[in-house]
């Protein structure tokens, strides 16, 4: 473990390698590379567009882009994760989405990915003016030490007469045009309306039975703001739900919205268009560092909502216990509110990033991004694990969650079947159909499935649609009820009726394709890198404020180190019996301000930094016996 700071850089150098991939966007058809570059700081992303803690790092970066905008360039190098982000045209959708102001470089062989040591999403490289690797950082949270950094690099190369001021080679791409742009989710409304996310424009959009536009609501620019439906502002928005008629007169309002971007839920009253906020501070929720030493989380997060912490609400639902349920995507959990005392809690998941059943407070959710009722439990579309999750209510409380489809991290396919052998590739919406089967909008997969608890079987309802985002059954028209998609990235929902026989597709199950790390049996060091930005200290005031958390998969890939302790190194026993399966490592420290070797102020404001990472290996003798990883590695 290190503990130096910014400013204590060793004396080496390490000169950054080309900037290789398949094609360059928002340059304007220009193709650049590090010599375009030269004379500017440069942030490279690696990101993929699928992952939440990727969009939390995108705008973190925006105000620091805008603040050294003649001195700093970011460069996002997409490195997919899935089959589907690997397609130009849905990387390109996205980049317009998250109104990414940067260069982008899509590499989707992960040939930059590599050269640059890369191994989980988000990773963050910093080079100087002059083209060498100044650090590496892994996960979110760290603007405030990006800051201090850029200042530092700022003094250094402005007296080396090396930093070049001026504009940087970002192009803006043309405006779209229309009612809708990346709508997310939908619900119908008791006057036989429809009420959409309009995610691209920050509003909501009332759209008739036969989808003409009725109102919208919001100001149509990103930002924060309760106000009227003419001037209330929101931020990405997504998820959305009614609230019965009787509660909606009790509490003044009718529909709850996740905004996403602002991290908090807002209230609409429909009668008169007002906007509210009922819970969220704004800030993005982190695991506080008592949190992270004791690794439990609490329950019940106390009834002063608007002082709470969220993360990246995804969607919510009204449950008839009288709670609206939460999933929470940016801490892989599930959070309740409730709309009659404020109340915030931890409804399930232990904010691990995975895939595990059993005791709500002990299941592992990642990315949890759609909601469904049937009868008092709740069906989630888990969406970077590819899964449809099951969490058993009873009396309002979550007994267990249980998984239908889906099977890890890393595992996707296009597969129909038995349920324990299908697979989905990043569902984000779910629907209960009439005869109490489930529709997933299956989004990279371009589909909408269908789970069959009956029969524990999936088949195929529609292919062909261009990332489904929700799925909701629509009995507004005339006739046997049919699916209303929202289809995020043709900018429109679309009925589809439901097939009397649904197809059975098999394109078979894949897994997330990154290189293989090489790695000898027996002895294997672990060690990862953090050094407290400029201005912070590790905080150990009740002892080492480091933990690693080391797991496998197969778990028999670990003879002995697995487990969770305190420091960043750790020596592992890899079973030579076990040809190969993955690391999972979970790496933590907590630092506040205050200078290194003193002691920490009153009311000093910390901060914890923490990175999941999911390493496939491969065992063989001529391979590695250590691995390191950079928390926060300063060079």
């Amino acid at each position: 473990m290190s503990a130096t700071s910014d400013s204590v850089r060793a004396n080496y150098k390490v000169r950054a390698s080309e900037l290789l991939g398949r094609n360059w966007l928002n340059t304007g058809g220009k193709q650049l590379d590090l010599e375009a570059l030269r004379g500017k700081i440069v942030i490279l992303d690696f990101w993929t567009f699928c992952c939440i803690n990727c969009l939390h790092v995108l705008d973190e970066l925006r105000p620091l882009e805008t603040q050294y905008s003649d001195v700093l360039v970011t460069v996002g190098v997409h490195s997919p994760k899935f089959e589907h982000e690997a397609d130009p045209e849905a990387l390109a959708a996205a980049v317009e989405r998250y109104e990414i102001h940067h260069p982008v470089l899509d590499d989707p062989e992960l040939v930059t990915w590599q050269a640059y040591g890369a191994r989980a999403w988000p990773t963050l490289v910093v080079l100087d003016p002059e083209g060498y690797i100044v650090a590496h950082l892994s996960g979110e949270g760290h603007a405030q030490g990006l800051g201090s950094l850029i200042e530092e690099l700022i003094a250094e190369h402005e007296a080396k007469g090396t930093l070049h001021r001026g504009d940087g080679p970002y192009v803006a791409p043309e405006a779209r045009e229309g009612d809708l742009r990346f709508p997310g989710k939908a619900i119908a409304l008791g006057n036989g309306n429809f009420l959409v996310g309009d995610s691209g424009h920050h509003r909501l959009v009332e759209l008739t039975a036969d989808l003409q536009l009725v109102r919208t609501i919001g100001a149509g620019v990103k930002g924060y703001a309760d106000g009227d439906a003419d001037t209330a502002q929101f931020n990405e928005l997504q998820g959305l739900t009614a609230l019965p008629a009787e509660l909606a007169a009790e509490v003044g309002y009718d529909v709850i919205v996740a905004d996403t971007v602002n991290h908090r839920l807002r209230s609409v009253n429909l009668s008169t268009g007002a906007v509210g906020t009922l819970a969220g501070n704004g800030v993005q929720r982190l695991l506080d560092a008592d949190t992270a030493r004791s690794a439990q989380q609490p329950t019940q997060l106390g009834t002063d909502a608007l002082n709470i912490s969220l993360s990246s609400p995804w969607d919510v639902l009204y449950h008839p216990s009288g709670l609206v349920v939460i999933a929470m995507a940016g801490t892989h959990q599930i959070f309740a509110f409730d709309p009659r005392t404020c109340a915030v809690s931890v409804f399930a998941g232990s904010g691990l990033e995975g895939l595990a059943d059993g005791e709500p407070t002990e299941a592992w959710f990642a990315q949890p991004s759609g909601l469904a009722l049937a009868g008092a439990d709740v069906w989630v579309a888990d969406s970077e694990t590819s899964a449809l999750r099951r969490i058993e209510i009873s009396e309002g409380h979550a007994v267990a969650v249980h998984t239908a489809i889906g099977a890890g991290l890393f595992d996707f396919g296009f597969r129909d079947g038995a349920a324990e052998q299908a697979r989905l590739q990043h569902p984000l919406g779910v629907a209960v159909l009439p005869d109490g089967s489930i529709a997933i909008a299956d989004s990279y997969n371009g589909a909408v499935r269908r789970f069959d608890p009956s029969t524990n079987t999936v088949s195929t309802l529609a292919k062909g649609l261009k990332e489904p985002a929700d799925v909701l059954v629509d009995a507004s028209v005339d006739g046997d009820p049919v699916l209303l998609v929202v289809e995020t990235n043709t900018h429109q929902l679309v009925r589809i009726p439901i097939p009397a026989e649904a197809l059975v597709i098999d394109e078979g199950a894949s897994q997330t394709q990154r290189p293989k790390t090489r790695v000898q049996a027996g002895a294997h060091a672990i060690q990862v890198r953090f050094a407290a930005p400029k201005g912070q200290k590790l905080d150990d005031r009740w002892g080492d404020p480091t933990q690693l958390k080391i797991s496998a998969s197969p778990e028999e890939l670990i003879l002995d180190g697995a487990g969770t302790s305190t420091g960043l190194t750790r020596t592992l026993s890899l079973n030579p019996q076990v040809a190969e399966g993955v690391l999972h490592i979970t790496a933590r420290a907590a630092a506040c301000d205050g200078e290194p070797g003193g002691e920490i102020p009153d009311h000093a404001a910390c901060h914890l930094y923490q990175q999941d990472w999911g390493i496939p290996v491969l065992l063989d003798a001529e391979g590695e016996n250590e691995l390191q990883l950079d928390l926060r590695g300063v060079n």
